[in-house]
């Protein structure tokens, strides 16, 4: 029996390590570039422990795509690109961007105060 799995926010979450990948489309390439990617984090998401959840975003001028990904440890991206099939995946976004790769640390939650007596 499949267990559904459900993306969401509590107060006091796990440490959580955040990738975010900025893709500079080149012109005209924000659905190629939209389509590796998401080809990327399907494969990490089927294969990969410590993957634990992804948002792929375009952006509504045409000109880039991101990838806000959680992971369990910023080891596991490490993992991720010693599988020679994730880098050759990966690798197809140099055809049609440019790209900013950088690893977050948590280090502040800030939830909504609206509707919470106290």
């Amino acid at each position: 029996m499949d267990t559904l799995l459900t993306a969401g926010f509590c107060a006091t979450p796990e440490p959580t390590t955040f990738i975010v990948n900025v893709i500079h489309a080149h012109p005209g390439k924000q659905e190629e570039a939209f389509r590796i990617i998401q080809d990327v984090v399907h494969y990490v998401a089927e294969r990969k422990e410590g993957f634990l959840w992804s948002n792929l975003a375009k952006s509504t001028d045409g000109k880039t795509v991101v990838n806000i990904e959680a992971i369990r440890d910023a080891g596991n991206v490490d993992d991720f690109f010693s599988d020679p099939v994730f880098r050759e995946k990966f690798r197809k976004l140099d055809e049609v961007s440019t790209f900013e790769f950088h690893t977050y640390g948590v280090d502040d939650l800030i939830l909504p105060k609206l509707g919470q007596q106290g």
